[in-house]
């Protein structure tokens, strides 16, 4: 079976050569795509230097990492896509090799790959519980996860206008509603070495504003009015907590403008796996207990 791991980069070529390396390291060898958001730091150069195999896609201006990881599910030819950040490594030789054997069940669309941040709180995130069973979550961290790229293109992908930020959770809804899960991982971590060049107040604003777009787009009557209020309270006290209490209106503010622009995008999942995702996102529960609350699929295939 063939996978592809897929790094959208910007300005990291340093940290993007650890991604690479470890990437290239692996017990199943993967095909290694990287989509450069017209770096300015000679990343491609470096890539073509040092890493002769790896396919390279430049754009020429920049358009954000969710367009681009798009762009990278429909140039990778693996069924499976490794997503991890530039500034992420595989701790491992046998991540993917572990991983892959994750997608064992039909229902199974995406893999949680548990993680380390490793300059934070070094704790060890997105793993399952116990060594059996299908544990189900509702979504996944972009800096480590893997995909059924014929699903993900399928359902459209992650939604653009997003731009930055809550692009996983919208995806993931939308694949519960298809009746695809999130499965947690137990393979070894991918170690997360968070970059010190973020652009927090980028990430404050569209985070606020992300939040509000989501449940617009998807929460059903009658939870939608309630559920709306609460988000947006609970994103105001965030941002009081956090001592950025402006970031945090502004963002709510750009969240409700832009439910006007994107009024027809609103397909909100039914009732039931709405209720469904808020107890999984509670607590991670095993597959069986929850597949009959499940939409049906109308084809599943086990890739390879």
């Amino acid at each position: 079976m063939k996978v592809t791991v897929a790094i959208t980069t910007r300005n990291r070529k340093d940290c993007l050569r650890t991604a690479l390396q470890s990437a290239m390291a692996q017990t199943v060898q993967p095909e290694v795509l990287v989509i450069d958001d017209a770096s300015t730091d000679g990343t491609a150069e470096m890539v073509r230097a040092e890493f002769p195999s790896v396919r390279l896609d430049q754009a020429p201006t920049a358009l954000g990492y969710i367009v681009q990881r798009n762009r990278a599910a429909r140039l990778a030819s693996g069924e499976i896509i490794f997503s991890i950040d530039d500034d992420a490594a595989f701790s491992t030789p046998h991540v993917i090799e572990q991983t892959v054997a994750e997608f064992d069940h039909d229902r199974v669309g995406a893999v949680a790959m548990p993680f380390i941040n490793v300059n934070q709180e070094n704790q060890l995130l997105q793993r399952s519980y116990g060594d059996h069973g299908i544990f189900v979550t509702n979504s996944y961290i972009g800096t480590a996860h893997a995909l059924r790229r014929d699903l993900f293109i399928k359902l459209g992908g992650y939604r653009e206008y997003l731009f930055h930020q809550g692009e996983e959770q919208d995806y993931c809804v939308r694949m519960l509603q298809a009746g695809y899960v999130v499965r947690l991982g137990r393979a070894d971590p991918i170690h997360h070495f968070e970059s010190p060049r973020r652009d927090f107040r980028r990430m404050d604003l569209y985070g606020q504003r992300n939040l509000v777009l989501y449940v617009w787009y998807n929460v059903p009557w009658p939870e939608f009015p309630v559920n709306l209020m609460a988000t947006s309270f609970l994103g105001l006290s965030l941002g009081v907590r956090v001592r950025r209490p402006w970031r945090a209106v502004r963002g709510q503010a750009m969240g409700y403008a832009a439910i006007i622009k994107q009024w027809r995008q609103r397909q909100p999942v039914s009732r039931q796996v709405y209720r469904l995702n808020r107890s999984i996102k509670r607590k991670p529960q095993p597959l069986e207990q929850i597949e009959m609350f499940l939409p049906p699929i109308e084809s599943a295939s086990k890739p390879g």
